[in-house]
């Protein structure tokens, strides 16, 4: 009896799977194979001699060089896997805090100024980096910060905050007002109600707010270029440029330096990615 059910249950799945679904996976393994391919073909290419990245753009190697990546490690990618580390970790955690408790306040309170903030972070996500580089620039050296990992921290911290902050105010509006109400009869302090209620509660989207501002700070090149003059402070997006030459580039360890920069977020995207889906899709759908 219990074998027949399965076997009706597995037929009526089979009969929901129709053209449209068929359609669908299609769809969603061909776009899977666009993200998947290309990296893919940087891995291989990365243990390639010069000769036959080439001469055999799409077959394997013949002898995988994996002194590619001591070479690229050694040649400077330490450096810049450093500096970025302590670029993106720092703006990761000022991104949190700083957010979480704007967004507590803009969720709890409202008034006029609540209004009026609201409008100005809205305008902050409508700011195009690009347009800023000048006038950044000018305070940055006003500052005497030019050169230093905080002229990119600070502009990473500027231009993530906007769109964390109504992130976490959008999911802070969903948690139930009778959980602060209680709190507050218990004696709790508000900055209690943040720390014991709210935080606990928005596990998902404050991953996902860490993993959209890793992702951001790791990979921004314009800034890190510009900013940014001392090998020693360079940090990978940029730092890797100087593994062009004019007249010959080793693509095989430019590719393995590539590798390297890429498997962290990788591996963060892979390791978060359930709590990335969950926090985005509830906490764009309140406020």
């Amino acid at each position: 009896m219990i074998k027949i059910m399965k076997i009706k249950k597995s037929s009526n799945k089979l009969q929901r799977f129709g053209i449209q679904e068929f359609l669908v996976l299609m769809g969603l393994i061909v776009f899977a194979i666009i993200i998947i391919y290309p990296l893919f073909w940087m891995i291989i290419s990365s243990m390639k001699s010069y000769g036959e990245i080439y001469n055999d753009v799409w077959g394997f190697p013949s002898e995988w060089i994996f002194e590619n990546y001591s070479e690229a490690w050694s040649r400077g990618v330490s450096n810049y896997f450093f500096n970025s580390v302590i670029v993106t970790i720092v703006t990761v955690i000022t991104v949190l805090i700083v957010g979480s408790m704007a967004a507590f306040a803009l969720s709890r309170f409202k008034s006029r100024f609540i209004d009026i903030a609201l409008i100005v972070i809205i305008g902050g996500m409508m700011m195009n980096p690009e347009i800023a580089i000048i006038p950044l620039f000018d305070i940055l050296s006003t500052l005497h910060i030019v050169d230093t990992r905080l002229a990119l921290i600070l502009p990473y911290i500027a231009f993530r905050l906007p769109i964390c902050v109504l992130l976490l105010r959008s999911y802070f509006l969903g948690i139930p007002d009778e959980l602060s109400e209680s709190a507050l009869m218990d004696g709790c302090t508000e900055f209690g109600i943040y720390m014991r209620i709210y935080l606990p509660m928005s596990v998902p989207i404050m991953i996902t707010t860490v993993v959209i501002t890793a992702f951001y700070a790791w990979n921004e090149f314009l800034f890190a270029t510009i900013f940014i003059d001392s090998e020693s402070l360079k940090t990978i997006p940029s730092g890797l440029m100087n593994f062009r030459d004019a007249l010959q580039t080793d693509w095989g360890i430019l590719l393995a330096g590539m590798v390297i920069a890429s498997l962290p977020m990788i591996i963060l995207l892979i390791v978060l990615q359930k709590y990335l889906v969950r926090g985005l899709s509830e906490g764009s759908v309140k406020g």
